[in-house]
């Protein structure tokens, strides 16, 4: 049995038969590992959470930001101020006949995934999580997302604050930060606050502003640790974190990593369905 890891899918499912066929998947014997964002921006959203969901226990996925959106935007509880018009893939999963079985599979999808010593991300940790305490406040938040309140979380998930862990965080303001670090950090300040709105490269970050993973005395240093959502950042590894975003929406790959064993990345070229910006 082989387990792979893949980047973001977002809605490029024929680019994801095409890795499969790369690395000759055998849903019988293998299993899929997916860092979240499924959906979005790509040509075929409603084809790729069919597909993943159809897998069964040969596929995981981890909850992305913009699963996280969908989510919201399926119960009308986005903001009016980031209301954006629904992408077309979108709007093709809420008119199928399955939507409501597809919505209720991708609200029960983990926001972190630990096997093997392993620990499957979409986006980044708090300096001060180590994987032990990342999966306690995972469950947590997962545990409010696939609970009787859910709709009241999504109208409260959207915001940058509070932007540095305390343990003493209750209510929504304790969930959404654990959902924001899970499926939305790419950088803190050196004091291991949360600064969610840069995508560039890691090579144009001032010095004040640091990558989540190079923060100095990040408590889950020495962990292996496999994200995506960085897709400037491509696939890349600095101290046991991993990224596997290779911007295939954007035109650029979409990428596999066995997990199971050291290796190579394995990858397709994909067209630009999305021009960058």
């Amino acid at each position: 049995m082989a387990i792979y890891a893949i980047g973001d899918l977002q809605g490029c499912y024929r680019d994801l038969r095409r890795l499969l066929e790369r690395i000759n998947f055998d849903p019988a014997a293998d299993r899929l590992w997916f860092t979240g964002d499924l959906i979005s921006r790509g040509p075929e959203s409603l084809q790729c959470l069919r597909f993943v969901s159809s897998l069964g226990e040969a596929a995981l996925s981890v909850l992305g930001n913009h699963d996280l959106h969908f989510l919201a935007l399926a119960e009308g509880a986005v903001p009016k101020r980031i209301n954006k018009p629904i992408d077309p893939g979108l709007r093709e999963i809420l008119e199928a006949d399955d939507a409501a079985t597809l919505l209720h599979w991708l609200r029960h999808r983990p926001l972190a995934h630990h096997e093997n010593g392993i620990l499957l991300i979409h986006a980044g940790l708090a300096p001060q999580w180590n994987v032990e305490l990342t999966l306690q406040l995972a469950a947590e938040a997962e545990a409010v997302l696939r609970g009787p309140d859910y709709r009241e979380f999504f109208r409260n998930m959207y915001g940058d604050l509070p932007d540095c862990w305390d343990p003493g965080l209750a209510g929504h303001e304790r969930i959404r930060f654990i959902v924001n670090c899970l499926t939305r950090l790419r950088c803190c300040d050196r004091q291991g606050r949360l600064l969610l709105a840069y995508k560039e490269p890691p090579a144009g970050l001032p010095e004040s502003i640091l990558p989540w993973f190079r923060v100095p005395g990040r408590a889950s240093r020495g962990s292996r640790i496999v994200f995506g959502h960085w897709s400037t950042l491509g696939l890349a590894e600095e101290d046991g974190a991993q990224c596997l975003d290779s911007g295939c929406v954007w035109g650029g790959q979409l990428s596999a990593m066995r997990m199971d064993q050291s290796g190579t990345a394995v990858s397709v070229q994909c067209p630009a369905y999305q021009a960058p910006g």
